[in-house]
């Protein structure tokens, strides 16, 4: 019998090495729109020095993450990780907000087969995210059950910036695809602010990088917030949702302050059968980077204990990103059954990777 996985990267960024080795999977009408404009959101990153590493360029050029081969010597293999998700990068995955929607339904199924043709065949520990463009239900449908049947492909993949909170009934076609081939869905952020969204605070614009940064939970409150509300877990019982690189340490508070209300305005959400906690406890993961630092380690550990996150954390490197982590260092101070199941065993539970990949 395989041996099991001892540590799984939730989130590894793979990337293009050139926006024209997509146009073999893009149809040629979209070419030059492609060329030209990108993934057409317009504006700019709200970080000046973008978010990559600079040693994670292969040999052969490129941009960082965007060599398989390279991304197995460089961070896979010196880390001993036994299985990547492929996340791609936060542009891929805001293809739900470009302008036009057969465009960002036309780049979903290019990055798809892109995916699997470069990476997905490059290694079997490598496993793929399904990118879907959620502001057409109806074609993100029909991308999940193209795409669902490829044994590689373990999730679908959305971007958390959004003009409608995830809860609401205008997603729940993908969700209820989603459910019926087995696959949970994740986010990520990365565009908010950008493109038709709106601005990634309540209070408006921040200035500077480090706010956006440091605001992000915000969205991923409102999107859990409105996803247990509105019945989404009560409506598609085995469903999955994955919060990619939101934080961990805002839960606590949000679980108490939501059971808190229900107590009191239950009766607006009558078809709630338990507490707003015991929902997220059953349907909600998380991701580990960016981990929060209390100067009191110790303090870390009494929070994942506060709310069971140690049962629905995963470990994330956040591969290449400058503030990626390394996975000898992240856990450091949890204990060794908490870090088990963060560096491994809860995603094995919900990506079914029982065994560790055979490789040639």
């Amino acid at each position: 019998m395989s041996e099991a996985p001892r540590l799984i990267d939730a989130d590894l960024h793979n990337s293009l090495a050139d926006p024209k080795d997509l146009l073999p999977f893009l149809p040629k009408v979209w070419h030059q729109q492609w060329l030209e404009d990108g993934f057409g959101l317009g504006g700019k990153s709200w970080t000046p020095v973008g978010v990559l590493r600079r040693d994670a360029v292969p040999e052969n050029g490129g941009k960082p993450a965007s060599d398989p081969q390279f991304v197995l010597k460089d961070h896979m293999d010196r880390y001993g990780i036994d299985y990547a998700i492929l996340t791609g990068t936060p542009y891929m995955n805001a293809i739900s907000l470009c302008y036009d929607p057969d465009y960002g339904n036309a780049l979903a199924s290019a990055l798809n087969d892109w995916t699997v043709e470069v990476w997905l065949k490059a290694s079997p520990r490598y496993k793929g995210s399904i990118h879907v463009n959620f502001s057409d239900p109806p074609a993100a449908v029909k991308e999940i059950e193209r795409m669902a049947s490829h044994p590689d492909m373990v999730q679908v993949i959305m971007c958390s910036a959004a003009r409608l909170p995830f809860g609401q009934r205008f997603y729940h076609p993908i969700y209820e695809a989603a459910e019926r081939n087995g696959l949970p869905v994740a986010v990520h952020p990365g565009c908010e602010g950008l493109g038709p969204t709106y601005p990634p605070t309540p209070a408006g614009y921040p200035t500077r990088f480090m706010e956006w940064e440091n605001i992000l939970p915000l969205t991923f409150m409102a999107h859990v917030n409105s996803l247990v509300c509105e019945g989404v877990f009560e409506k598609f019982p085995s469903f999955k949702f994955v919060a990619i690189e939101g934080g961990i340490s805002w839960l606590p508070h949000l679980m108490w302050r939501m059971d808190k209300n229900y107590k009191a305005l239950r009766d607006t959400t009558p078809w709630l059968k338990k507490l707003p906690s015991e929902y997220i406890k059953e349907h909600i993961l998380l991701t580990t980077q960016p981990i929060e630092e209390p100067p009191n380690p110790e303090h870390l550990v009494q929070i994942f204990k506060m709310c069971g996150a140690e049962d629905i954390v995963m470990f994330s490197s956040d591969y290449a990103h400058w503030d990626n982590d390394n996975p000898n260092m992240a856990l450091a101070p949890f204990p060794r059954e908490m870090k088990e199941k963060i560096m491994a065993k809860n995603a094995i539970k919900l990506y079914g990777l029982k065994e560790k990949a055979i490789t040639g």
